[in-house]
């Protein structure tokens, strides 16, 4: 079984979830459960920090698909950052670069919410 882990920290009203270890059908749960509390507190100003995540899988990538909607309808943006070459290549693969920002740095991304606030 390998290892998952999703932090959270807030900064102002962005919020930051790390993802850290292999994001798949398997723990694809416990990654919504998290964005599913922000946006029921009504947090939709997100950042997912990627830095320790060492593999996502296409359920993984589908926890995405399932909140932009709503986290937009909300005036709320998904940022990605810290991705490896790895994990971005699946995004690439995917067409997600036109669909999310994403960003090299963590602290770029939170600029980025605060320059649109």
């Amino acid at each position: 079984m390998s290892g998952f882990e999703v932090r959270r920290h807030d900064n102002g009203d962005v919020s930051i979830l790390h993802l850290k270890g292999f994001l798949d059908a398997h723990t694809a749960p416990q990654f919504e459960h998290a964005l599913q509390e922000l946006v029921s507190e009504n947090r939709v100003k997100i950042v997912v920090s990627m830095s320790d995540l060492d593999y996502i899988s296409s359920a993984g990538l589908g926890v995405f698909m399932g909140f932009i909607e709503e986290i937009r309808e909300k005036d709320g943006d998904i940022k990605l950052s810290s991705m490896s070459e790895k994990v971005f290549k699946v995004f690439d693969l995917l067409g997600f670069p036109s669909l999310y920002e994403i960003f090299d740095d963590e602290s770029v991304a939170l600029a980025r919410f605060n320059e649109t606030n």
